[in-house]
């Protein structure tokens, strides 16, 4: 091996060696984060489709002579 050859690979030795002082998430917690995005992103335009479908006027109460009076419901 020729001089410059095994200098280089000092040089890349050292880029390889693990600080212990330093934490990265690395390549699979950028996956995990896209993934995570991708999904909020998804369930809030369903969300958003869903609540356009949504009918926020309350039904009208029949009175007491016309027939049952209307009850709330509970769910």
């Amino acid at each position: 091996m020729s001089a410059s050859a095994s200098l280089a690979m000092t040089h890349l030795v050292t880029l390889a060696e693990l600080d212990e002082d330093k934490v990265t998430p690395g390549v699979l917690g950028f996956i995990v984060f896209a993934v995570m995005a991708l999904a909020v992103w998804g369930l809030m335009k369903s969300m958003s489709r869903h609540m356009g479908k949504v009918d926020f006027k309350e039904a009208a109460e029949q009175d007491a002579s016309g027939g049952p009076e209307a009850k709330p419901q509970r769910g």
